[in-house]
């Protein structure tokens, strides 16, 4: 089977129509549709149904999808490791990074890596560390760097860069940055803004407040941690943020209350990572030796 016709068939059936897969791959759809029916003509089967500009997988193509995402990854596992094996670190290095470690933790080291070898492409996709976690699980991605769970996977091997001190804040005209010594009692009495119970930090302070049995208001919530500080900025409720994100905001002193996350990388320890993978490990291998003696 031609790879670029399992290709097409990959991306119509994940985006259940023939313009969109065009427009990823960057073909007219008249160049996907003659791939699809080249593929269809191989197999015997019709793969998709097409009814009132709906396409559908038909009971075929619900057999074939997964079969040819592993044929496309072996094909791939298969020209890296021919390419590895000259000992050049070049290829493509696909990672999963946090939205807030992409912006504030890892563009320097980036830089340095793509100066370092310029022969390597990053396929970087940016996301939600919970999300970043999965495309490791999956083996989509070679490394995430994320905001690192308690929970993890005995297939997963993770390391600890970066402590993430994490304060509670409100705007500098909020009515608790008057008091000088809140408690999380205090906190409760006033509309919260936090990230999503789905997202580990949304868990760390829920978890807090549920401890001690203290109800919380959340009329709004958000994923995004820069958005969260922005609303928290104009006085739409008080939060828990890192301290990257703290520039024009109060910082409450919460009595015997403190707050850090970890930040660092994961990968799969049953994929074996491509000569890129392991140079970008031993770059933040170095970083967490500088965090550590600092």
């Amino acid at each position: 089977m031609d790879n670029q016709n399992l290709s097409a068939f990959i991306i119509v059936a994940e985006n259940k129509s023939f313009s969109e897969a065009a427009y990823v791959l960057d073909v007219t759809q008249s160049t996907i549709s003659k791939r699809i029916a080249l593929l269809e003509s191989q197999v015997g089967k019709k793969l998709f149904d097409r009814i009132a500009r709906r396409v559908a997988l038909t009971e075929a193509g619900q057999e074939l999808l997964p079969r040819a995402r592993r044929i496309l990854k072996e094909y791939a596992n298969a020209l890296q490791a021919i390419n590895d094996l000259s000992g050049n670190v070049s290829g493509i290095l696909r990672l999963a990074i946090s939205h807030h470690l992409g912006l504030h933790r890892l563009p320097d080291l980036l830089k340095i890596f793509s100066k370092t070898y310029p022969d390597v492409v990053l396929d970087i996709e940016f996301m939600d560390s919970e999300k970043a976690y999965e495309r490791i699980m999956q083996a989509k991605s070679e490394i995430g760097i994320i905001t690192l769970g308690s929970e993890i996977h005995p297939n997963i091997h993770k390391k600890e860069i970066w402590d993430d001190p994490l304060k509670f804040v409100c705007s500098e005209d909020h009515a608790l940055s008057k008091l000088l010594d809140p408690e999380l009692e205090d906190l409760a009495n006033f509309p919260v803004i936090l990230p999503g119970l789905n997202t580990y930090t949304g868990r760390i302070v829920q978890n807090i407040f549920q401890y001690r049995q203290i109800s919380l208001v959340t009329p709004m919530s958000t994923n995004y941690l820069e958005t969260i500080s922005k609303m928290v900025e104009i006085g739409l409720g008080w939060s828990v943020l890192p301290e990257t994100l703290t520039k024009n905001l109060h910082s409450l002193s919460v009595n015997h209350t403190s707050i850090k996350r970890q930040l660092g990388y994961i990968c799969h320890t049953k994929h074996t990572l491509s000569n890129a993978g392991v140079a970008f490990l031993s770059l933040l291998d170095q970083q967490c030796e500088i965090e550590v003696n600092l």
